[in-house]
């Protein structure tokens, strides 16, 4: 999964010289810190990790 955002992000860092970097490992870590909620609406932890944001 990737997003617009994520594409940039990586984007950017690959120009800075870093690798391993792709559009899905920024996902990633955008979901890790809560850049990202794609937990469905039904899912018990969508409104939990609403709250943190």
């Amino acid at each position: 999964m990737f997003t617009e955002v994520s594409d940039r992000i990586s984007k950017d860092l690959k120009k800075r010289g870093m690798n391993f970097v792709g559009s899905t490992i920024i996902y990633a870590f955008m979901q890790a810190v809560g850049m990202v909620n794609d937990h469905q609406r039904s899912c018990y932890r969508h409104s939990e990790v609403k709250k943190l944001s």
